[in-house]
Formats: C-alpha cells, structure tokens, sequence
C-alpha cells in the first residue's frame, strides 16, 4: 500500500491527466494510450514536492456553495463588463488598485482565493503582502472602495475560511 502510494501521489490526478491526454490526441491506441501513462504517472511523481501536506478541506457544503457563486459572478460580471464596453463613450468605469486586508492564511486557501479572483472577470490578482496580510486587486469598476472590499471579504475570503481553516 505504502509503495503504491509512492508510486502514485495522487491517483485523481493520473487518471485525468490520462483522460484529458487521450481526449486531446483523439486517439485510444496503445501507443497514445502508453505515452498518456506514462505523463499520468510521471508529473505528479515529478511534482510531488510541491504538494502542500496536511490540508484538507473542512466543510465540503461551502464548496458547492462557493462553487455556484463563482460561477454565477462570472456570468453576471461578463454581462457587465460587455455593458462597460458598449456604454464607453458616456461612462468610463471607475478602475483602481484596491488594497484588501486578509485574515485568510491557508496557502491552498489563498491558492484557491488567487483563482477565483483571476477567473472572475472585472478583478486581477495583483499581489499579496509578504506577510499574506493584504491582497493587492486591480478592478475594472468600483464606485466606493469600502464597499468593495466588504463584498469581496464576505464572498469569497470568508467562505474559504470556513472551507481550509
């Protein structure tokens, strides 16, 4: 058990490296399906000491929850985002940098929070405080800073909180 465990640090990530190789070369034959082992096994071996251990998530009804959540910002911050664009000749948004304080300091936690702000459109992930205190945003449109930062906080720091800490 111990030496499959070696051998195989993260079964989920194999099996789909394996099928997202084999559905990228659109091909099942033996040498496709070989060369696809062989990175299956071979780059979580590779990469196995970047892997953060001991951490785990908590509060598994607070991932779905925040899942939808991104999901639902996306769409709407698209659609307003393409409103910005169309309507730019009579109102220019309000971009800035905004400085967010953190009392998130999980590093998968802060991993995930880096993603869900970078795939949100309207917010990029500009930097994080040495001392992972503050979280440096670049947003396409803000009215009151204040008011973004409480939002920003209560939708996507808090749930990851609860979800790693």
């Amino acid at each position: 058990m111990k030496l499959l465990q070696t051998l195989i640090p993260a079964p989920l990530v194999s099996v789909s490296l394996l099928i997202g190789w084999l559905v990228l070369a659109r091909s099942t034959m033996a040498g496709q399906f070989v060369l696809g082992l062989i990175l299956a096994l071979g780059i979580p071996l590779a990469l196995s000491n970047l892997r953060v251990k001991g951490t785990r998530v908590r509060r598994p009804d607070v991932v779905v929850r925040l899942v939808v959540r991104v999901a639902c910002d996306v769409f709407v911050s698209n659609l307003e985002i393409a409103n910005d664009l169309i309507r730019w000749r009579w109102r220019r948004p309000s971009s800035r940098f905004v400085v967010v304080p953190l009392d998130l300091r999980d590093p998968v936690g802060l991993a995930a929070l880096a993603l869900v702000t970078t795939n949100v459109p309207g917010t990029v992930w500009c930097e994080l405080a040495a001392d992972r205190s503050a979280l440096l945003l670049h947003v396409w449109d803000v009215s009151e800073e204040s008011d973004f930062v409480v939002r920003f906080k209560a939708r996507y720091e808090q749930p990851l909180r609860e979800i790693f800490e």
